[in-house]
């Protein structure tokens, strides 16, 4: 019987090292362009009443 192994290269880096030499390795034009943010739409998201009471006995779970 014959096993045939094969090396699997990842292309996780391992370190912060690697990370940031693939970014730097990224084609300008392929980057994000400095577009300004969309504006807010909704409005901001509120605590209230109802969203404690969901979570008022949460400490006796935990």
């Amino acid at each position: 019987m014959r096993f045939v192994t094969s090396s699997m290269n990842s292309l996780e880096p391992e370190s912060i090292g690697e990370l940031i030499a693939d970014c730097a390795g990224i084609p300008s034009s392929l980057q994000a362009e400095n577009l300004p943010l969309p504006r807010q739409i909704a409005p901001p998201w509120t605590v209230d009443e109802r969203c404690l009471a969901q979570v008022a006995d949460l400490d006796a779970y935990v």
